[in-house]
């Protein structure tokens, strides 16, 4: 496990790694009351928030950007395992500082996230959502960093200034749009079935039927909630998988095509230079 902790002006910035071939428990909680705002890499860990006697289950994190109010009381809880890594940034400010945030970051949090910064229990939750392509290239380019010193302060201090901007940003839109709740927790499942069948998706009338979404609603909102078309989304989410397999040497290129759904190499090379900029077999 690697755990790196950044002071930057009123903002402490938690970066947190861990891969392990059998189930292990990593827990972390806070010194005092904060605001904070996590972002889940391509790891899937399970998170459990526990306070008093009660527990907030949260199993699918892939990708996941999740606002919380915690005190002293509250335990995160990771369950890593080996198919199952924990990436994790936590950009948090204790509450007793959002007076002090520079360029009025501290009047954004209080008029956006204002179940947090006026908590009715010891663990509250604000808004959650799944991160837009943008949010993930930053958060992907955090956990692959190799930056020392004065440098990596630099480098965070402007990926997690860009990474809230994201945040916020979409927040205001999705504040504004007229997708009810059981219509997104319909596409936040359609969502889960894509990431979980990258190698053989469903077709969209298919998945309109799983997740009981007409088509056109279904184009239409995955797009407006998540900022991609379906299948857009798919092959993102499929190239990116496949980058973290090559990456981590659990798979060569062949394999890791094979993995996400394609059956031609040439196909899959294209693919994943014109995401990427650089060939599959350059990782290494």
């Amino acid at each position: 496990m690697t755990r790196d902790i950044i002071d930057i002006n009123d903002f402490t910035i938690l970066v947190e790694t861990a891969d392990s071939e059998t189930v292990t428990i990593d827990s972390c909680c806070f010194d005092e009351p904060v605001i904070a705002v996590a972002f889940y890499g391509s790891g899937n860990v399970d998170l459990k928030m526990k306070y008093m006697d009660k527990v907030r289950d949260f199993n699918y994190t892939k990708g996941l950007a999740l606002s919380f109010y915690a005190d002293e009381k509250v335990i995160c809880e990771h369950t890593v395992a080996a198919n199952k890594p924990l990436e994790c940034i936590v950009v948090a400010t204790a509450t007793r500082n959002l007076e002090k945030l520079p360029n009025q970051e501290g009047e954004i949090f209080t008029s956006m996230l204002k179940e947090l910064v006026n908590p009715s229990d010891h663990y509250v939750e604000g808004p959650s959502f799944f991160m837009t392509p943008e949010m993930q290239q930053i958060v992907d380019s955090v956990f692959k960093n190799t930056y020392h010193g004065k440098t990596k302060m630099m480098f965070f201090r402007s990926q997690m200034t860009a990474l809230l901007s994201h945040f916020f940003g979409q927040l205001a839109e999705m504040q504004t749009e007229t997708i009810n709740t059981t219509e997104r927790e319909k596409l936040e499942l359609a969502r889960s079935i894509l990431a979980e069948r990258l190698d053989n998706p469903p077709s969209l009338s298919e998945l309109s039927r799983q997740i009981g979404l007409n088509t056109y609603n279904l184009k239409k909102n995955f797009k407006e909630m998540f900022g991609l078309p379906v299948f857009k989304y798919l092959q993102n989410q499929r190239l990116t998988t496949a980058h973290d397999l090559i990456r981590s040497e659990k798979t060569t290129v062949q394999e890791a095509a094979w993995q996400v759904g394609y059956d031609s190499l040439s196909s899959f090379s294209n693919a994943f230079t014109k995401k990427f900029g650089y060939r599959p077999s350059q990782i290494k």
